[in-house]
């Protein structure tokens, strides 16, 4: 939200390399759920052939991206005894864990691992940094082979190159220029191989060469077109000669109908930025949050780490980032996701909304029978990589390998440290409904079951008047709760038996849905509505979401709908993408009859969905307790503040020539400001899906800038003129920061690698230490919108988006996450805690509508109703 391989870091001691999943290749309904060991990613890799040929995963956008809240951005180590969470006990002088401000794991990954520094008796550096490994395969791949359809350089073109080759000797024109000649009279002469035959394998052999010499010069010339970033920095309406000849470069070379992973193995990699420039900007981003004193001490601690530590950690970074695809990536997923030991639910995953206005049908298990197989249809176009990549400018593509686990993936618990299953097939949906689990087919004599079909399955779910078994109605707690616990349990009571059946059939499934009881959604004259609606999606009753699936689909009595996403496997515009794709199909092109069910007729001869069959002990029922508990304790603490600023939207703000989400950033200074009379660290979740395999960037919204324009507001001396100025050097300095962050030049990534290669050599640096434990007080995020264009939303207002939210990051801070839907609609939501006596989220809500007004005044734009 706009809340993320020879590269993993060793494991401990005496731990087994994790095993990788054997691609299933049986069959029927067993396939994709049969024996499978655990592997970060799909079985399958893409790759892509040249210019076009590609590879990854994740649509969209420039976006700010919902990346989940705060996605990565510079990390923070938590302050100890602030958090009700435990943290692993820190060793002597180090900060306890990394944790990142809202794209992140809830909890700090267990540093304890990166405490141990090389092994004495080994030269060689640590696996994430070899070529080769078993926790997630590297899409470096040179390869020039691609599956079919997904290049522009496959067989069909090395078909074109050869018979043209082949075609120009026959006429007794020599296209070689006497290379095929050459070739032939290297070649063995033999009975079998005569002069004919020879004549032929040397052109085989030239028009191949020729071929991949193509293929190789096209991709490389894309991939330096692609690294060219100065577009971004042009001038609003004007564009230099300099980029006027790239972009029409880019589009003689780019594909005409690119595929989802055409242009993957041609984007470049993320540079690691120099170390003084990362400093300088760190210290600039620093500086109106600290008094001389203190920033004073801070420069003495930077000036130290420039000259004695960073030279030697630079040159590891940059010894990485040749080795792997992005040197940022691997780490950010194991340390800041995979390892973090607190619970997922609230501190990580995230949720989106359903429509704010239209409800297509209010029927559940047709609303259901529509979403699920619009959502299979979008898995059928991933899997055969249709979708086209998303596109800046309508040139630029965006990286698009964190798609690749958008389905068929669940997060599996582990003592130290998590993984990612992946299966290549799931041919099956796994349900919850009134404390039942169940297994539902998708297929049907091998045919994708229509959205009757469905309706009809998911009715008789809702018809079934069997009560849940012993312990299965709060089962879902484990994965609400910490992670060793839930890990602990799996090993002991679900490893063997009708349990591990059962839990296979939920892991294993494409996605988990929830038919659930309660009816949410807007409604205009009911108060805390979207309060309700955001905090059922965030965390439900605790136990009917299974919070380690990629994605949990939840439909609502009323047929009102929502998900809740785990965050480690990609961010939050991938599955804005999809959600995008979803409620347009359903809307628009599947539809509903009058009586709002499902167009078409069911089969009745479907056999029914399966009850999965649980053994649960009274241990486990004890253990499941414990998990609801503290999840529970965590749910209740959460304060949501879900509002419609609809005084105006981005087409008044483009009036007062600024960008939409400098706006929003410097309101929310403002606002922040007036509710606790102080500045703080500030995170915006930025993409960096330029790069190949990119994912997140911070931009510290909270810039000198930016408090200047602040103070002159709160100062009655201050000339409207004056502020107007203010306000625009704030927003020209957000968005300078912004397009830093999105080219790789941003601050935090490179500053949270540092660490990593600091603690795997044992170099003690009080400057990172001290940077990784400022606390992200104030974490924001854009939710991407309109990715697809499947409609016109001036032709259907009333079709907005709500987008989503995320938890707090901070116990005494906000999360904050916006969706700027329309001209005229702006969805605002806001998270704290209960528990701090510092924040209020509907307080702050109030602070930041009249921030946003206070400013549209000062340009002699405000909306009528802002007047009123």
């Amino acid at each position: 939200m706009a809340l993320p391989r020879p590269r993993t870091p060793p494991p401990p001691p005496g731990t087994a390399p994790r095993p990788r999943c054997p691609r299933s290749r049986g069959g029927g309904p067993a396939r994709g759920a049969g024996p499978c060991s655990v592997t970060p990613v799909r079985a399958r890799r893409r790759s892509g052939a040249a210019g076009g040929a590609g590879e990854e995963r994740r649509p969209p956008l420039p976006f700010r991206a919902m990346e989940r809240v705060p996605p990565a951005a510079g990390v923070r180590l938590p302050v100890p005894g602030r958090s009700g969470r435990r943290e692993p006990p820190p060793s002597p002088g180090l900060p306890p864990a990394v944790r990142a401000p809202r794209e992140g794991a809830g909890r700090p990954p267990g540093w304890r691992k990166l405490t141990r520094p090389w092994p004495s008796s080994s030269l060689s550096p640590p696996r994430a940094w070899t070529s080769t490994s078993a926790a997630r395969p590297s899409s470096s791949s040179t390869s020039l082979a691609s599956p079919p359809g997904r290049s522009a350089w496959s067989a069909p073109s090395w078909m074109v190159v050869m018979v043209a080759t082949a075609g120009s000797f026959y006429c007794q024109v020599d296209p070689s220029l006497g290379m095929i000649a050459r070739i032939r009279h290297c070649l063995p002469k033999s009975r079998l191989l005569t002069y004919e035959s020879r004549t032929v394998v040397s052109t085989v052999l030239f028009s191949t060469g020729v071929w991949l010499s193509a293929v190789l010069l096209f991709r490389q010339a894309l991939k330096l077109l692609l690294s060219y970033h100065g577009w971004m920095f042009e001038p609003h309406g004007k564009m230099s000669r300099s980029t006027r000849i790239w972009v029409a470069l880019m589009k003689v070379l780019s594909i005409r109908k690119p595929l989802l992973y055409s242009f993957q193995t041609s984007l470049p990699k993320l540079p690691v930025p120099p170390v003084e420039a990362t400093i300088t900007r760190y210290l600039e981003s620093v500086r109106p949050l600290m008094d001389d004193d203190k920033y004073s001490k801070m420069e003495a601690l930077a000036k130290e780490f420039k000259e004695k530590t960073a030279p030697r950690l630079q040159k590891y970074l940059i010894l990485k980032s040749w080795w792997t695809t992005n040197y940022v990536s691997d780490w950010w997923e194991q340390y800041i996701y995979l390892r973090g030991r607190s619970p997922l639910m609230v501190n990580s995953n995230y949720y989106a909304m359903d429509f704010l206005y239209v409800t297509p049908s209010h029927i559940q298990a047709a609303r259901a029978g529509n979403v699920v197989h619009a959502i299979l249809l979008y898995r059928r176009k991933l899997d055969r990589g249709e979708i086209p990549p998303v596109m800046a400018l309508g040139i630029v593509p965006m990286c698009s390998y964190q798609s690749e686990r958008m389905f068929n993936t669940t997060r599996i618990p582990g003592k130290e440290t998590d993984t990612l299953l992946h299966l290549v097939e799931s041919k099956h949906l796994a349900v919850y409904h009134k404390g039942r689990f169940y297994k539902v087919w998708l297929y049907y004599g091998g045919q994708l079951l229509q959205p009757r079909d469905l309706e009809l399955q998911f009715q008789r779910i809702l018809d079934d008047p069997s009560p849940p078994q012993p312990g299965e109605e709060r089962l879902a707690a484990l994965t609400a709760g910490e992670r060793v616990p839930w890990a602990e349990a799996r090993a002991r009571f679900f490893s063997h038996g009708k349990n591990k059946v059962s839990l296979d059939a939920i892991e294993r499934a494409a996605f988990f849905l929830t038919l659930d009881e309660e009816e949410q959604g807007y409604s205009s004259g009911r108060e805390g509505c979207m309060d309700a609606y955001a905090k059922s999606l965030l965390h439900g009753q605790c136990y009917d979401r299974w919070f380690d699936k990629s994605f949990t689909l939840v439909v609502y009595k009323n047929g009102k709908l929502g998900a809740n996403a785990e965050h480690s496997w990609a961010d939050a515009p991938i599955i804005g993408h999809l959600w995008e794709f979803m409620l347009a199909t359903d809307k628009f092109q599947l539809g509903y009859t009058e009586g709002g069910h499902c167009l078409g007729e069911p089969n009745t001869l479907l056999a029914p969905p399966q009850r999965l069959q649980w053994d649960i002990s009274q241990e486990c029922c004890a253990t499941i307790e414990s998990s609801y508990r503290l999840a529970k304790a965590l749910a209740d603490d959460v304060d949501f503040c879900c509002f419609q600023f609809s005084d105006f939207g981005k087409g008044l703000i483009k009036k007062c020539r600024t960008s939409p989400d400098a706006f929003i950033q410097i309101s929310l200074q403002l606002a922040h400001f007036r509710d606790k009379g102080c500045f703080c660290l500030t995170y915006e979740a930025s993409m960096t899906r330029l790069f190949r395999e990119g994912r997140t960037e911070t931009v510290r919204s909270c810039t000198a800038e930016s408090t200047a324009f602040v103070r002159s507001m709160a100062d009655t001396r201050q000339t409207r003129a004056e502020r107007q100025r203010l306000f625009k050097l704030a927003a020209e300095k957000h968005q300078h920061m912004y397009r830093l962050a999105m080219t790789g030049a941003g601050i935090d990534r490179h500053l949270f690698c540092l660490y990593v290669v600091s603690r795997y050599l044992g170099v003690q640096s009080p400057f990172l230490a001290q940077v990784l434990s400022e606390p992200w007080r104030l974490s924001t995020s854009q939710t991407p919108q309109q990715q697809l264009k499947m409609f016109d939303l001036n032709k259907y207002p009333d079709h907005v988006s709500t987008g989503g939210g995320f938890g707090p990051v901070a116990d005494d801070g906000y999360g904050v996450s916006y969706i700027i839907a329309g001209e005229n609609l702006i969805t605002f939501h806001i998270s704290s805690k209960f528990s701090s006596n510092e924040t209020d989220s509907k307080r702050f809500g109030r602070n930041i509508r009249q921030a946003m007004l206070d400013i549209a005044e000062l340009f002699d734009k405000p909306a009528e109703k802002a007047r009123k």
